[in-house]
C-alpha cells in the first residue's frame, strides 16, 4: 500500500494470470488529472462522494454506486467533501473481457466499438459481484474462487454493455483516425503539430479543431495518456522504468514520474513494485 502526506493510500494488486488489476483506494481532495486506461473499469464508491468528469458530463457516486468506465474514456477525480472517498475498482484488459463475451456469443470490444449505457448505475447484484470477484483477487482466495466470481461479473457486466456502430461514413472522423494512428506508430519521437498537419494535409488550426471534436482532447493530450497508457503496460511487465520513459517518448524518467504522479497517483516505481515485486534502484 502506499501512503501520501494527506493521508490518501492506494493499495494494488495484479493477477498475473489474467492481468486484471484490483485497486483500493482512498483520496481526500484532488484525486486524478484526466487520464484514461486501456482497460475496461468497474468499480464501487464504499464511502463518501466520488466526483469525476467522463464523457464531458460531470458525475457523483454515491456509496454504493457501480462505477463503469471504457477503455479510451478520459475522466477524473476529486472529493467534494473534506472527508473524501474510498472506492474499490478492477481494470479488466480488453484482450481478456473480448474472450469472455465472445464465449457467451456477445461479439468483441474494443475501444472505439463498445459503450456501457450509464457510467453510473445503482444495480446491486453488479455491486455485490464486482465486490466479490475484487476479494477473490486482491485477496488472493484461489484461482476457482477468481474464476467462478468473474464469470458472475461477466454475466451481470454484459447487460450494461452495448455495441454501437462507427461513424464510418464520416470523411473528417476517418482522417482523424489516420492521425491517431500516425501518434501511435510514433509515440516514441518527439512529434510537432507542423509534421502531423503535413501529414494530414491540413493546416494545424484545423487539425487540431477537427481531433478535439473526433476524440474529446488535442493531439498533444491523447500522445500523453497513450504514453502513459504504454508505459504502464510496460511497468507491469517489469521492465526498468528510465528504459520504458524513453521507449514511450519521456524525455527521461523523472518526466515520465510527473505526469504518471498526476494521472495515477503513485510513481511509476511504486506502481511496478505492487504489480510484480520489482524494485529498481
Amino acid at each position: 500500500m502506499q501512503k501520501t502526506a494527506s493521508n490518501d493510500w492506494i493499495d494494488l494488486h495484479r493477477d498475473n494470470e489474467t492481468g486484471i488489476e484490483s485497486v483500493h483506494a482512498h483520496f481526500c481532495g484532488h484525486a486524478y488529472d484526466p487520464h484514461d486506461h486501456d482497460e475496461m473499469l468497474v468499480g464501487v464508491t464504499q464511502k463518501g462522494l466520488q466526483r469525476f468528469n467522463c464523457h464531458r458530463t460531470l458525475h457523483t457516486s454515491t456509496p454504493g454506486q457501480v462505477i463503469l468506465i471504457e477503455p479510451g474514456a478520459v475522466h477524473d477525480g476529486h472529493a467534494p467533501d473534506p472527508e473524501g472517498f474510498t472506492y474499490t475498482m478492477l481494470y479488466l484488459p480488453q484482450a481478456w473481457l473480448s474472450a469472455m463475451l465472445q464465449r457467451r456469443e456477445q461479439g468483441d470490444i474494443s475501444v472505439l466499438q463498445a459503450a456501457f449505457r450509464s457510467t453510473l448505475t445503482d444495480d446491486a447484484l453488479l455491486n455485490t459481484a464486482i465486490q466479490q470477484a475484487f476479494a477473490a483477487i486482491h485477496y488472493g482466495e484461489g484461482r476457482l474462487a477468481r474464476d467462478q466470481s468473474l464469470d458472475r461479473l461477466i454475466d451481470l457486466l454484459s447487460q450494461h454493455i452495448s455495441l454501437r456502430t462507427l461513424a464510418t461514413g464520416d470523411d473528417a472522423f476517418r482522417q482523424m483516425c489516420v492521425v491517431r494512428d500516425y501518434l501511435h506508430d510514433n509515440l516514441s519521437q518527439d512529434i510537432g503539430l507542423d509534421e502531423i498537419a503535413r501529414y494530414a494535409s491540413l493546416d494545424r488550426f484545423r487539425l487540431t479543431r477537427q481531433f478535439q471534436k473526433a476524440f474529446g482532447q488535442s493531439p498533444h493530450a491523447y500522445l500523453v495518456r497513450l504514453r502513459l497508457r504504454t508505459a504502464r503496460m510496460l511497468l507491469s511487465h517489469g521492465h526498468n522504468p528510465a528504459l520504458v520513459a524513453a521507449q514511450v517518448g519521456f524525455a527521461d524518467q523523472s518526466h515520465l514520474g510527473r505526469w504518471f504522479r498526476r494521472a495515477y497517483r503513485m510513481t511509476p516505481a511504486a506502481y511496478q513494485q505492487q504489480c510484480t515485486n520489482v524494485l529498481y534502484g
